[in-house]
């Protein structure tokens, strides 16, 4: 393993654009961790508030949390009046407040954006979920797999002649869930520097995937794309942007798309096809068969070895395990090791305020009683 060691166990993050900046986090799964961890990543002091019983839980606290890096952990069980109450205190001294639970939840607790932007005016109240606010399926329980069906970007992955591919679930719950949550918080906080008002912010999945479709609407507008799966540009369509099989059973992946980048392919393949036919679809598969073939004779990495900084645009694909060691990703510290645990570094970059990844995520409840005192408020016995 040769990706970078990082993390220097300090107890908060001090440095960063949002460093000063204080965030509550309502505990939940998937997108609303990671759009903490993410505000913590980039310097704000994240205090996740988990239910009573979490830290019975597998995967909670520890250097394999990696979702709640960098914050701090309080238990409140938010049913009771008195943690509720004591919620609405930290609330007070809070930035920006974010909660992923179901329309309505947090208004029945007493925690609700009335209840929060009334102690707090200037308060950014974030909320994550899949189906939105409001709508005929907003009550409605999902997972990233139901949010992007709906939409049209799952349907729009996989072969032609196959089903729908699931993208893991970075198309929903981190691309369009997490990532819009941020954007969200950071414009509104914004807004709240400029007028002194904060705002609710809702942060749907459907709603960003649908927004993360934009380019693909826009070429379906132009009749540049086909409402089909796996006959288009991006989805391996085209044979010059696809995956192939090489002789060990691994892959490489081809994104010849610009004509320069396609004569580089074909010059270093030694394909015996005339490259002013590119967009030739009659010329597709002939081409097609004699990539296949021709990624069949070498092994992956000898394909990488060969391809390796050239512009034909050829990757090998890799696995996880195999990204953190890759001599780029390595140099760049893109991911980085903390207790035998491979995860990604602080991105993106900046110039004056370096960011970077706090601690590893506490024990569930570990810093109850330090967050109330930093805070200023007085703990519910």
């Amino acid at each position: 393993m040769t990706a970078k060691a990082g993390g220097d166990g300090a107890s908060a993050n001090t440095a960063g654009p949002l460093a000063g900046c204080r965030v509550v986090e309502l505990g939940g799964i998937g997108p609303g961790p990671f759009a903490g961890m993410l505000l913590a990543d980039l310097g704000a002091e994240v205090v996740r508030v988990d239910r009573p019983g979490r830290a019975d839980e597998p995967d909670a606290g520890g250097s394999a949390d990696v979702l709640n890096r960098g914050k701090r952990s309080v238990v409140l069980d938010l049913k009771q009046r008195e943690s509720a109450a004591a919620l609405l205190q930290l609330v007070e001294s809070a930035d920006v407040l974010i909660e992923g639970f179901r329309p309505g939840v947090t208004e029945r607790l007493g925690i609700g954006p009335h209840d929060c932007l009334a102690r707090n005016p200037r308060l950014v109240y974030g909320r994550m979920t899949g189906w939105g606010q409001d709508g005929p399926l907003a009550a409605a329980a999902g997972h990233d797999i139901t949010y992007i069906a709906l939409t049209g970007a799952l349907g729009a992955i996989g072969d032609a002649d196959g089903p729908p591919q699931v993208p893991l679930n970075l198309v929903g719950d981190f691309g369009g869930g997490g990532c819009y949550l941020v954007i969200g918080v950071l414009a509104a906080l914004h807004a709240a520097a400029r007028t002194g008002r904060g705002q609710v912010v809702d942060a749907a999945i459907v709603d960003g995937t649908a927004h993360l479709l934009a380019s693909t609407f826009a070429k379906l507008a132009r009749d540049e794309w086909t409402d089909e799966r796996g006959v288009n540009r991006f989805d391996g369509g085209w044979p010059f942007y696809a995956v192939y099989e090489t002789r060990d059973g691994r892959h490489v992946a081809v994104g010849a798309l610009e004509r320069k980048f396609y004569r580089s392919l074909v010059d270093l393949l030694g394909l015996d096809v005339d490259p002013d036919r590119q967009h030739d679809r009659s010329h597709w598969p002939e081409l097609r068969q004699a990539l296949v073939k021709r990624f069949a004779e070498r092994t992956r990495d000898e394909w990488a070895e060969l391809f390796e900084g050239t512009d034909a645009c050829v990757a090998p694909v890799l696995s996880l395990t195999e990204a953190a060691a890759h001599p780029h990703l390595a140099t760049r510290g893109s991911l980085f090791v903390r207790d035998g645990v491979v995860q990604p570094a602080a991105a993106p970059r900046f110039s004056a305020t370096p960011s970077r990844p706090g601690r590893a995520a506490p024990a569930v409840g570990a810093d109850t009683r330090a967050v109330f005192r930093d805070w200023g408020v007085r703990f519910p016995e």
